[in-house]
């Protein structure tokens, strides 16, 4: 698969089509919001292989960024958790 584009969502719904035309040649294309990646555009052929070790390591950093500490444990969070 080709190396991947990273594009915002708004541009991303005004060029959907071209934006087909090449995941169809095998591009892979990461559409963020707020500089978040939201979704990813790739291939059906490589859909089995989901995401790279990379892709899943970036994709962690980018959620610590974002998750601000609090004053609950991990221990309290993952049962309130299992509430629902």
């Amino acid at each position: 698969m080709k190396p991947g584009l990273i594009i915002g969502w708004r541009e991303a719904k005004t060029d959907l089509a071209a934006l087909l035309d090449r995941v169809a040649k095998g591009e892979k294309i990461t559409i963020t919001r707020h500089g978040v990646p939201a979704a990813v555009l790739m291939p059906v052929s490589g859909a089995e292989s989901w995401l790279s070790h990379e892709d899943i390591v970036q994709g962690m950093r980018a959620l610590r960024k974002r998750v601000k500490p609090g004053k609950k444990s991990v221990r309290e969070m993952v049962n309130e958790g299992r509430r629902f």
